[in-house]
C-alpha cells in the first residue's frame, strides 16, 4: 500500500503518514551511533566512528563530533554529506546572531532555526529530506546547560540524555534505568561509555571505534568544547573496565 504514496515527500499517505520522511529516520538507524548525556556541570556527546579501511586516515578529523559556536557542538548520525549542509548553516547563522547582537545566539533558537530548514524540505516537490539526525549540546545565559535531539522531519526536543543511530532504542532504555539528574561529568563519561559498549554492534570498544566530547564551563566562566584524544580514550576505557587487552600491556 504504502508503495502509492512514497515517491514524494509532499503525498500524505491515508494514515497521515509522510513515507518519505519516514525513510530518512530508517537510513540514520543504520548509521553509527551518537548518544548525549546531560550533567549537572556540564554535557557529554559520544559517538560511534564507523571505520570502514584499515588504510583510511581517521586521526585528522573527527566523524561524529562537530563545533558549531564557542557554546555550542553536535553529534551526527546518518549521511554526513547532508550533515556537512546543515552544520555550515548553522554555524552561520551562529555568526550572523553574534554580529548583530553582540552575545551569543541562544541554543534553542539555534535548533530551532535549523529545524526550521529541516522542515521545509519536507513540504516541496522534487526535494528529499535531509537524512540526518542531530544532538545538539550546549550553555546559553538563560538555561545553562542545554541537551536537544532533532530528526528529519524538523522536530526537536530538550533531553536530558537521548540516543540516535544503530540500536538507539536499546541505549535509550539503559539511559532510562542508568539517568540521575545530579550527576557529574565524570559519571556521565561513564555512563556514556558503559551504554556504547552494550549497544555498539563490534565486539571490543576501543579508542578508534570512538568519539568523546564534552562541553562545560572553566573557573574563569567561558564555555570550553574539548575532544578527547585517542591516549586520553584508552586511559578512560581502561579506567572504568571496557578495554582489557590495553589494562594488560600498560
Amino acid at each position: 500500500m504504502s508503495r502509492r504514496y512514497d515517491s514524494r515527500t509532499t503525498i500524505f499517505s491515508p494514515e497521515g503518514r509522510l513515507y518519505q520522511v519516514e525513510y530518512a529516520m530508517e537510513a540514520i538507524g543504520n548509521a553509527g551511533s551518537a548518544i548525549g548525556i546531560l550533567a549537572k556541570d556540564g554535557v557529554v556527546l559520544v559517538g560511534e566512528k564507523k571505520v570502514t579501511s584499515k588504510l583510511l586516515q581517521t586521526s585528522t578529523s573527527t566523524e561524529k563530533m562537530y563545533k558549531i559556536d564557542d557554546h555550542v557542538a553536535c553529534a551526527v548520525a546518518g549521511i554526513m554529506s547532508d550533515a556537512n549542509i546543515l552544520i555550515n548553516t548553522a554555524r552561520v547563522q551562529a555568526q550572523r546572531y553574534t554580529f548583530m547582537y553582540q552575545e551569543p545566539m541562544p541554543v534553542e533558537q539555534l535548533v530551532q532555526s535549523l529545524c526550521d530548514t529541516k522542515q521545509g524540505y519536507t513540504q516541496f516537490g522534487g526535494l528529499r529530506p535531509f537524512g540526518v539526525s542531530f544532538l545538539f549540546a550546549g550553555w546559553d545565559k538563560n538555561h545553562g546547560f542545554q541537551l536537544y535531539m532533532s530528526d528529519p522531519s524538523g522536530n526537536y526536543g530538550g533531553w536530558k540524555a537521548a540516543a540516535v543511530g544503530a540500536n538507539h532504542q536499546a541505549a535509550q532504555s539503559i539511559l532510562k534505568q542508568d539517568y540521575k539528574d545530579d550527576a557529574t561529568r565524570e559519571e556521565v563519561v561513564q555512563l556514556a561509555i558503559k551504554v556504547l559498549s552494550k549497544t555498539m554492534d563490534s565486539t571490543s570498544l576501543t579508542a578508534e571505534k570512538l568519539e568523546l566530547a564534552e562541553v562545560y564551563l572553566t573557573p574563569s566562566g567561558s564555555v570550553k568544547y574539548h575532544i578527547h584524544s585517542s591516549d586520553s580514550l584508552t586511559k578512560l576505557l581502561v579506567k572504568h573496565g571496557v578495554t582489557q587487552p590495553a589494562a594488560e600491556t600498560s
